[in-house]
């Protein structure tokens, strides 16, 4: 599990959710049963050591004959290996597949009611579940199969060395006792002999399921840390220097992008969506690696620092905040499990004046449910904004939600911001008028490019850019706004 915790966030968009929790779930799972198997191996092996010894000591002649007989049993199981592994990794796949299409289809469910598509939705799973039968099914007979088709050839091997050994008994190379005690041991020594060549049948389930674990673990990481020196402090100055960044080969995000933003100093980005404003903070982050050019913290290469460390003076707020099951109290400590009572309350109260925590059934010990759907969009703000404080970065990377809020609820979230960016660097994906009006400058960008940059008033007096967007987005935030008649 801590392997997957320490993937880059690349390798989230990657991956569905569902087929991750499936491999460390039901492929892990399965992979213990090579060890099981193992272990039963050694034994059998043992066993058919032990056996072989006292058949040749009875009789060697027929030692032999069954010795001839224990290939036919080998290339039995290994005809059987080959589809035995093709079966599990489309059975993995397949459960992979049922196991991600719950998923989404739990996390989009209020979508799913809202357009009324429950039945499609229960027609698509059917379908997927159905293939995953049938693909299961066949798995179970291929290794239903193979135990029956090695017995057969076991059993017929018990005739032939029953039909040859009665006829040396009836010529008097063998004994009556010695023949009867070699058919009471060939009997015995059939069923070791068959479980070690099952086995490895057996064994591409663990082998299918280990693969895919192996493969979970050992993705190479894209965020690439040169070094990994302690860090102490940051005063939050911040320095794109020819930074070059895409997700994927067909998407280039950022060329040569020049950007210097000083320690303490809060810019708001904007522009129109894929302008590259997210992309920036994901970089600042560490979230994703930017291929070419440097990022320079208080005038270090970001590589050099212990990631940890790096990571630790970095606050984000994200546009959905996420909450953990648990208690508000619980989500405000998250950044700072050591913390005091009193620190979280202390940074609780800061936020929103404090009069949001009245507005909860139980304070700050309420639950706030699965993703926190207890609570409001307003309320699950307010709660990111105080673990941000609780956790006292120096730089904040805040991309404002857009959901809708109720007046007093936006005028606490406003002065929340006014005490979490206080004396830090922040980047902020503004949607609001109020955020871009403070800000100490306004970037603005256009498919990964600044093209206009300064105040507020500054950029409305040259009539560009940002003077569009500002009519079409923010003009009507403006207490002063008059809607046309």
């Amino acid at each position: 599990m801590f392997s997957i915790l320490e993937r880059d966030m690349s390798f989230y968009d990657e991956h569905a959710s569902g087929k991750i929790v499936s491999r460390v779930t039901g492929d892990t799972r399965d992979f213990t049963t090579v060890v099981t198997l193992t272990l039963n191996l050694m034994s059998q092996v043992l066993l058919v050591g032990f056996l072989l010894i006292v058949l040749f000591v009875v009789s060697w002649r027929l030692a032999l004959l069954a010795l001839m007989i224990a290939p036919f049993i080998w290339a039995t199981a290994l005809a059987f290996r080959a589809i035995a592994r093709r079966a599990s990794g489309t059975n993995q796949r397949a459960r992979a597949s049922v196991n991600a299409h719950l998923q989404e289809t739990l996390a989009g469910i209020s979508v799913a009611k809202n357009f009324r598509q429950e039945h499609a939705i229960y027609a698509e799973f059917q379908e997927i579940n159905e293939q995953a039968y049938d693909v299961n099914l066949r798995e179970g007979f291929v290794y239903s199969s193979i135990f029956p088709a090695l017995i057969l050839i076991a059993g017929i091997g018990s005739v032939i060395i029953v039909y040859f050994g009665g006829n040396q008994v009836l010529n008097g190379q063998v004994t009556t006792g010695d023949w009867f005690l070699f058919v009471q041991a060939i009997g015995i020594f059939w069923f070791p002999l068959t479980s070690i060549a099952s086995f490895w049948s057996q064994f591409q389930l663990g082998l299918s399921a280990a693969e895919r674990v192996f493969a979970l673990m050992d993705s190479e990481p894209r965020v690439i840390q040169t070094d990994s020196r302690p860090l102490e402090t940051v005063q939050g100055e911040i320095e794109f220097r020819d930074v070059s960044f895409r997700y994927t080969e067909q998407e280039q995000v950022l060329d040569r992008f020049n950007l210097t933003i000083q320690a303490g100093e809060t810019i708001a980005l904007v522009g129109h969506t894929g302008a590259g404003k997210s992309s920036l903070g994901k970089i600042v982050s560490r979230f994703y690696e930017f291929q070419e050019g440097q990022l320079l913290i208080d005038g270090q290469d970001v590589r050099t620092f212990d990631l940890g460390d790096y990571r630790r003076h970095i606050g984000m707020v994200p546009q959905t905040p996420f909450l953990f099951s648990g208690s508000v109290r619980d989500n405000i400590r998250y950044s700072r499990p050591d913390a005091t009572e009193k620190e979280v309350d202390d940074a609780a109260k800061s936020i929103g004046w404090g009069d949001w925590i009245r507005g909860l059934p139980n304070g700050l010990e309420t639950d706030v449910g699965e993703s926190g759907k207890s609570l409001s969009m307003g309320q699950r703000q307010l709660v990111a904004l105080a673990r941000v404080l609780h956790e006292n970065p120096s730089i904040i990377i805040l991309d404002e939600a857009t959901a809708s809020i109720d007046p007093v609820t936006e005028a606490q979230i406003q002065a929340s911001l006014d005490v979490v960016l206080r004396d830090r660097t922040a980047i902020v994906i503004a949607h609001r008028l109020s955020t871009v009006r403070e800000a100490d400058r306004i970037i603005v960008l256009a498919k990964g490019e600044i093209i206009e940059e300064g105040s507020h008033d500054n950029l409305l007096e040259q009539q560009g850019h940002y003077a569009e967007l500002y009519n079409t987005y923010f003009r009507h935030q403006s207490a002063d706004y008059v809607p046309e008649a």
